[in-house]
């Protein structure tokens, strides 16, 4: 099985990358700063048309849009949460999944079965909703309607599309007071990948298996 993931150089992404390939999966993973088999910057159309080009022919069994920032953590609501950190945010965490997705549907429609996976968050949820991030929370909130929305335009294609949230996890990004390690939410993430079908294409999951709310 070929699997390209987005974001493998650090936390939960690196930990994806390097479970799959010691279980002996081809693992295409991608960065930013050109530290993993393909330089990616996500919001960049250039890199997107590059990878388009460079994997032209190559089946992709399974895409994980995994890259993402959380630049708004801390900002206070009456001073904070600027416009340009609204469009760097989405740029990362929605239009770069879309433009990836996009880019890479010939490798998926040539791989029998192929699956997308979207690293959301509970922070997409509309039922949980405490304040504060902003900007995070309606970025995710808008990937997770990206991911369904993909679910049902490729349904007829046999492209299952599930969308996760990986736990508040020990990365950068979750911080060191976080509930569960890196290694945890990757074998999590993995069963769900596995476990994604037709039959629950659509779905937003728990790393552990959790239907979460909408």
């Amino acid at each position: 099985m070929t699997v390209l993931i987005t974001g493998a150089n650090r936390g939960i992404g690196a930990e994806i990358s390097q479970l799959m390939a010691s279980d002996g999966q081809s693992v295409i993973g991608t960065a930013r700063d050109g530290s993993q088999d393909i330089q990616l910057d996500v919001t960049s159309p250039e890199d997107q048309a590059a990878i388009t080009e460079k994997l032209r022919g190559t089946p992709i069994d399974l895409l994980i849009c995994n890259a993402g920032v959380y630049l708004d953590k801390g900002q206070p609501l009456d001073t904070g949460y600027p416009a340009d950190m609204w469009a760097q945010t989405f740029a990362a965490n929605v239009t770069g999944v879309f433009l990836t997705v996009q880019g890479l549907l010939p490798n998926l429609r040539a791989a029998p079965g192929a699956k997308i996976a979207i690293i959301s968050s509970q922070m997409a949820s509309h039922e949980r909703a405490p304040g504060g991030s902003y900007i995070y929370r309606a970025s995710k909130a808008a990937v997770l309607n990206v991911g369904r929305n993909l679910a049902a335009d490729l349904r007829g294609e046999g492209i299952a599309v599930g969308i996760y949230h990986p736990g508040w996890v020990q990365t950068d990004m979750g911080g060191t007071s976080a509930d569960i390690t890196p290694s945890e939410a990757a074998q999590g993430l993995i069963q769900r990948f596995a476990a994604l079908s037709m039959n629950s294409t659509g779905c937003f999951e728990t790393w552990d298996g959790r239907t979460h709310p909408y």
